[in-house]
């Protein structure tokens, strides 16, 4: 039997939407600051896979040759570092399902599963493992940052630095909107 979640339309509400179609949809009870972490999580991440893209694309970083060696580029890097960017915003935009609608009932195009709730567990664990993850990665980002020898001019250690930093945000965001996600859900 399928379950549907009611909706909150928070733009519509305020009247910053135009249409029925808001991407801002998320399932009442979501208070105003987990929405805005998931959100945050997603653009976080965003300034880093943009860093590595521009790699890619031969935009001018301030790295020496070394650097661009050890990024396999050219080579397999082309093919790896976009993928490594698409495969981290995928991930950073999974947080958005802890508080939105296709977070709690499996989506209608899910073969198999269409309409069912989405098990607690399903969605905590991997957030939590996730958030530790993040978290463990953001110390050592900030760790190898300050303490790193690389082949880079100060502008492009300086535009390095804030691409990568805010990625250290991460963790503690998404551990954030992961126990409010689990308290919400056994609360009912």
């Amino acid at each position: 039997m399928p379950t549907t979640v009611p909706v909150s339309n928070n733009a519509q509400a305020e009247g910053n939407c135009p249409s029925d179609r808001v991407p801002d949809r998320t399932v009442p009870g979501v208070p105003l600051w987990a929405r805005r972490a998931a959100a945050a999580v997603v653009w976080v991440s965003l300034p880093s896979a943009l860093w590595r893209l521009a790699a890619v694309l031969g935009v001018p970083l301030g790295l020496g040759q070394s650097e661009y060696d050890a990024m396999l580029l050219p080579g397999w890097g082309l093919l790896v570092l976009p993928l490594l960017s698409l495969a981290q915003e995928g991930l950073a935009c999974l947080t958005l399902g802890l508080v939105r609608p296709w977070g709690e009932v499996w989506p209608r195009w899910v073969p198999f599963l269409a309409g069912r709730p989405i098990p607690i567990p399903a969605a905590v664990i991997p957030a939590a493992f996730g958030a530790l993850a993040c978290s463990v990665y953001g110390v050592l980002l900030i760790w190898t940052t300050l303490h790193a020898q690389m082949d880079i001019t100060p502008w492009g250690n300086w535009l390095l630095t804030a691409c990568y930093l805010p990625v250290a945000a991460w963790g503690p965001l998404l551990g954030a909107v992961t126990v409010h996600y689990y308290r919400r859900r056994t609360r009912r």
